[in-house]
């Protein structure tokens, strides 16, 4: 099963726009579902020179062999540095040393680097396309040089921006977009591209990705679960957890990791465990860790309710938080301390 075969009533929405495409069309759903991948799909049958039945790229023609070795003219790709060297890194191409950190935002040089080709005559008189992933990577002043070019709509040329958080994106960027939503698959579809895709125990990681496929794929066989495992290994000791140690140990592994946002990805993971020990409180069953059900419910039994709807609510502004420079092992250290205060004595 193939990403267009997941999302087949958004690819259909998207091959009726065809007949009158939009400028910009924002692309807006929930991480780790597939949306860059669909909107990569769909790019590539706008430049497709021999379209299949489906709609697809033929995979054959000139254009597709372009495609394929990802140097199509008529096709820029803006993303950030850092999500282009955690593709690199997960393929295997070491990171050099000494070089500047890559940058998490999609930069204003790149976006004025599109005056060239937006310019210009497409190279085989047909579509050009302009695909930003993730849009909300974009700061204030990168978002205003690219209003420039959506305020001037250019013959036979599609921005598609893909977005997770798409009220992150200046309202002046998401005014002049089509907004088309990208629901998540049906569970029971989802569950079963991952098994297509060779993964095991599919519903438990599904239910621990939030109903995203893609992100379950990826939680199933990367370096995510080293991050996941130390948070869960810190907060299952409950009151019998130390604090300052959690957060040494958990600070070594942040430094250490190479993904972009690593302090985020623990505050993601440290929000979906309080919602589940919430939901275990009120004596319901969890909703992402289903395989520590028992040790939810065990921690639940000591767990002060109302404090630990208190450190949910914070872990909000932990997330905010963490996106800003910061000391990360006195972060993790306020984080730990708070944990650790839900559990009553005996």
């Amino acid at each position: 099963m193939n990403i267009i075969e997941l999302h087949s009533a958004a690819w259909q929405q998207l091959r009726a726009r065809r007949a009158q495409l939009p400028h910009a069309l924002l692309i807006a759903g929930q991480r780790g579902i597939g949306k860059f991948e669909l909107a990569r799909a769909f790019a590539e049958s706008l430049l497709c020179e021999d379209l299949a039945a489906s709609g697809e790229a033929c995979g054959k023609c000139l254009a597709c062999g372009w495609l394929a070795q990802g140097n199509h003219p008529d096709l820029r790709l803006l993303q950030p540095g850092a999500l282009v060297a955690d593709v690199a890194a997960e393929a295997g191409e070491g990171e050099e040393t000494g070089k500047k950190k890559p940058s998490q935002q999609i930069t204003i040089d790149q976006v004025r680097a599109l005056d060239d080709f937006l310019h210009v005559g497409t190279h085989r008189h047909g579509a050009r396309v302009v695909l930003l992933n993730p849009a909300e990577a974009m700061n204030r002043s990168t978002a205003n040089a690219l209003l420039k070019s959506l305020e001037e709509p250019i013959a036979a040329t599609l921005f598609l921006l893909v977005s997770s958080e798409p009220h992150r994106l200046l309202p002046t960027i998401r005014s002049r977009c089509q907004r088309m939503p990208v629901p998540s698959p049906a569970h029971g579809v989802a569950r079963q591209w991952l098994r297509d895709a060779g993964v095991s125990d599919a519903g438990s990681w599904l239910a621990l990705a939030g109903g995203s496929p893609l992100l379950a794929l990826a939680l199933s066989g990367s370096g995510e679960r080293v991050l996941l495992d130390s948070l869960l290994a810190q907060v299952s000791r409950g009151r019998e957890l130390d604090p300052l140690a959690a957060a040494a140990s958990l600070d070594k592994l942040v430094k250490a990791e190479k993904r972009p946002a690593p302090l985020k990805r623990v505050v993601d993971w440290a929000q979906r465990w309080l919602f589940d020990l919430s939901l275990a409180s009120e004596g319901l069953p969890p909703r992402y860790f289903l395989g520590q059900m028992p040790l939810l419910q065990g921690l639940a039994q000591t767990t002060d309710l109302r404090r630990l709807l208190a450190l949910h609510r914070k872990a909000i502004q932990y997330k905010a938080q963490c996106e800003q420079p910061l000391n990360s092992r006195l972060f993790l250290e306020e984080f730990f301390l708070s944990y650790v205060q839900l559990f009553r004595t005996p």
